[in-house]
């Protein structure tokens, strides 16, 4: 019984020993590895991401130590390999291209910044521009002077649109955010602004204003807009006064256009143009026979007092602020503290910033459809034919919109 306890303990023991051989043998030749890989503590962070050799440098030396003709699989080298190299390259990219960003978005908030703290320094009388309204409170305005304040409860925003100024392209961005029409394809409102038809986006009934307040909440009205004064994101597009007007007079008067010839193209005619006999009662055919405003006509009628006795301006060339006490107001800058002042002369840049800001960039983009044609280079040769005392006295009625949305005053335009 004791010499074949012996013999088992003996076949154990001897098993133990030619496992333990084994083990040392294949972990030699490099066939058998106990230990997981490790890189070198020097290495990036980048080459941990690359995949490495298939043996550790011990491992190898160790082969070439047992086995002097086992050629290494790995020789050392200082060079990185080229996915490694084009890995680390393209990461640089991206940190370059994201401090690239930030760099842009921090120059974005200081424009932002500045321009409005021009309106609040212009407003509070610091730049010596003075205008009728400059100093009232919001709760004065009426409330018909509130319609160009459109809101959108969903995503807490407000925008006061310009005519001239983007404001179609804005709408329909308004438009797909408050989901107030509907896609006749799809049954579903609409989800890109750009898909929105352009003409029926100025239907007043698509978007709630501040003016129709008083018709949904009654008493509340004025209450309620507070409050969304203080919580919503605000913002408006301006543009330079001048140039904004040879735009509106262009689209308006440029070619034919039914209700603004009798409204107004008409009343120029008949005023400024020294036509005789009875005008055409169309606008078609008053272009056919080649009578049409001029732009000196335009700007002698926006000018003459007895424009502003008859009937406001219309929207196209009111101005933003209040030039005169029976002005129609627009944005109210003075009463409204707006978080976003973008400019039509930078509105790719500003719209991408202010979807960011909105945090609707997601959601969609601002179309990039035909901007408007007319660039500030025109001023000049439009302004030729206009007296210098006209082209003063049209400044002093715009002058406030220079000055708050930090336009330069066109001396050129003035003194030629």
């Amino acid at each position: 019984m004791g010499t074949w306890r012996g013999l088992r303990m003996a076949f154990v023991l001897g098993s133990l020993f030619m496992i333990l051989l084994i083990i040392v043998y294949w972990d030699d030749v490099g066939g058998f590895n106990l230990y997981p890989l490790q890189e070198p503590k020097h290495e990036s962070p980048h080459s941990l991401a690359t995949p490495g050799p298939s043996h550790s440098t011990t491992s190898t030396s160790r082969a070439q130590t047992s086995s002097p003709s086992t050629v290494p699989t790995t020789a050392p080298s200082t060079t990185r390999a080229p996915e490694e190299t084009g890995g680390a390259a393209e990461e640089h990219t991206e940190e370059e291209r994201k401090d690239e960003t930030r760099e842009d978005e921090e120059k974005d908030d200081r424009e932002q910044e500045a321009r409005r703290q021009r309106i609040l320094d212009v407003c509070s009388g610091k730049d010596a521009v003075e205008f009728p309204g400059r100093t009232r409170a919001f709760e004065q305005i009426p409330n018909r002077e509130l319609d160009h304040l459109i809101v959108d409860d969903t995503h807490q925003i407000i925008y006061c649109y310009v005519p001239k100024v983007a404001c179609t392209n804005w709408k329909r961005v308004m438009v797909v955010l408050s989901q107030s029409l509907i896609s006749p394809s799809s049954g579903k409102p609409y989800t890109d602004p750009e898909a929105v038809p352009p003409d029926i986006v100025h239907n007043s009934s698509l978007h709630l204003t501040f003016a129709k307040f008083w018709r949904h909440y009654g008493s509340l009205s004025r209450h309620l807009m507070a409050l969304k004064l203080q919580h919503y994101t605000k913002f408006l597009f301006v543009r330079d006064p001048f140039v904004r007007l040879i735009s509106a007079f262009r689209n308006k008067f440029g070619r034919p256009n039914e209700d603004f010839y009798k409204q107004f193209g008409s009343v120029m005619l008949r005023r400024f143009g020294n036509v005789s006999g009875s005008l055409p009662e169309t606008a078609a055919e008053a272009f056919a026979a080649g009578i049409k405003p001029t732009f000196q006509q335009f700007i002698t009628y926006l000018l003459d007092p007895e424009t502003e006795r008859e009937s406001i301006f219309n929207e196209h060339w009111r101005q933003v602020f209040v030039s005169h006490s029976s002005v129609y107001r627009l944005c109210h800058p003075c009463q409204v503290k707006y978080d976003f002042v973008g400019r039509l002369e930078t509105l790719e840049t500003d719209a991408e910033h202010l979807l960011k800001l909105l945090e609707v960039d997601h959601l969609l983009r601002f179309p990039s459809g035909a901007r408007n044609r007319t660039a500030a280079s025109w001023e000049r040769d439009w302004f030729a034919q206009i007296p210098i005392e006209m082209r003063r006295e049209l400044y002093r009625l715009y002058e406030p919109d220079f000055e708050l949305f930090g336009y330069p005053k066109p001396d050129s335009t003035l003194h030629q």
